[in-house]
């Protein structure tokens, strides 16, 4: 099942999917799944052997998020 990567604002969304694609890891941009405790309407998907890599180069940027375990 893949993973959903949750953030608080749209910036922070947009600026995750821009160091994903320079990583190379592959994400898709869906909706933040209703009742998660997000303040922005979006959300990343990303493959579960993709998700260490992405935290840590989301973390490395500085990039608040959530990972949601829905």
């Amino acid at each position: 099942m893949n993973r959903i990567l949750v953030f608080d604002t749209t910036h922070h969304a947009m600026w995750a999917e821009e160091i994903a694609r320079e990583k190379g890891v592959a994400v898709e941009v869906v909706p933040a799944p209703e009742g998660v405790d997000a303040k922005c309407g979006m959300a990343l998907e990303v493959l579960p052997d993709s998700l260490e890599d992405l935290q840590a180069a989301l973390s490395k940027e500085g990039i608040p998020f959530v990972v949601w375990r829905g």
